[in-house]
């Protein structure tokens, strides 16, 4: 196991990480591009300036860790081990990123661009959108009761396909849950 341990400035995408546990470690303007982190477990760690792009994080654990500034693009979320999933994002853009049939359960999103992130099936009861660009998203059969979207902007969602039970819109985000209508709203 590897335990409370900095990780700066490196290149996941040339040098692969040694597979195994980490622990508490923290992971700062490394690059994961195109990186192999399958079958690897993280627990409280934190990713600052981080570049993952198409990144394979297959049956990996990802149990308490935080992304910072870091470009997040099309990453299958869903392939992880989803046993001990608990993440949260602040200040990232995950374009293109699948969090299909996860638990996600109290997650923060906060001033992220989510554009065309795949949220079919998840359970996001109680999480919190803030400032986030939910431009293009899905959301099919998604739980999102008690889920925050006040200042978050772009938003598009059927509540007939989506359990919407006491979550929290802004007046400007009501006319996206309208948009199946074609209605105007003036």
């Amino acid at each position: 196991m590897i335990e409370n341990k900095g990780f700066d400035n490196l290149n996941y995408s040339e040098i692969p990480l040694d597979k195994g546990e980490y622990e508490d470690c923290r992971f700062t303007n490394c690059n994961f591009v195109n990186a192999d982190l399958s079958n690897i477990s993280l627990t409280d760690c934190q990713f600052i300036d981080c570049h993952f792009s198409l990144t394979n994080i297959n049956r990996s654990v990802l149990n308490d860790v935080s992304f910072s500034n870091c470009k997040l693009l099309g990453i299958h979320f869903n392939n992880c081990d989803d046993l001990f999933l608990s993440v949260s994002f602040d200040n990232c853009n995950m374009e293109l990123s699948v969090f299909y049939s996860l638990t996600l359960k109290k997650t923060l999103f906060k001033d992220c661009n989510l554009t065309s992130v795949d949220f079919t099936e998840t359970d996001l009861s109680r999480s919190t959108f803030q400032n986030c660009n939910l431009k293009h998203v899905l959301f099919q059969n998604t739980i999102l009761e008690h889920v925050d979207f006040k200042t978050s902007y772009n938003l598009s969602l059927d509540p007939e396909n989506n359990k919407i039970k006491h979550a929290k819109f802004s007046k400007e985000n009501v006319a996206g849950l309208l948009g199946k209508y074609q209605i105007k709203i003036a």
